[in-house]
């Protein structure tokens, strides 16, 4: 197990921490439709690669307690890019799926921040691309953990 607190483990640490926050923001600028905030982008990103869900499975995703998301789904719905359904066994709660309106911003907005993720690597040389990748899976790992 790395030592975290000291030494070369704690700088590699703090040098991801670092360059992951960094690019966030430079992604956040990347936006397709700035009048959603980052929450209801990941959201919806979340319905996207999940399916329909329930305000409370959503908000367990989402790391945010329910009542906050019932106030983003219900921010979603007015805008139109998201419908609730009746659940399917449960008529207490609802379903909450994205709309095609929504899937169209989304691929947009992928299209948007792969192309500006692509222009950086290009500054990559062979070896640097190559650690990238390798990279990835385990920066999509620690992203869900």
């Amino acid at each position: 197990m790395p030592d975290l607190t000291h030494g070369d483990d704690a700088a590699a640490v703090n040098s991801l921490r670092s360059a992951i926050m960094r690019l966030s923001r430079r992604l956040k600028h990347q936006r397709v439709d700035e009048s959603l905030s980052p929450t209801e982008m990941s959201v919806l990103g979340t319905l996207a690669k999940y399916g329909r869900a329930t305000p409370g499975e959503l908000a367990r995703k989402e790391h945010v307690q329910p009542p906050s998301m019932t106030r983003i789904v219900a921010l979603l719905e007015a805008k139109g890019l998201v419908r609730l359904e009746p659940h399917p066994e449960d008529r207490r709660q609802k379903v909450v799926t994205q709309t095609e309106q929504a899937e169209a911003m989304l691929e947009e907005s992928r299209r948007k921040r792969n192309a500006f993720l692509a222009t950086l690597a290009e500054g990559l040389d062979d070896d640097e691309w190559e650690k990238l990748r390798a990279a990835a899976p385990v920066l999509e790992k620690l992203a869900h953990l």
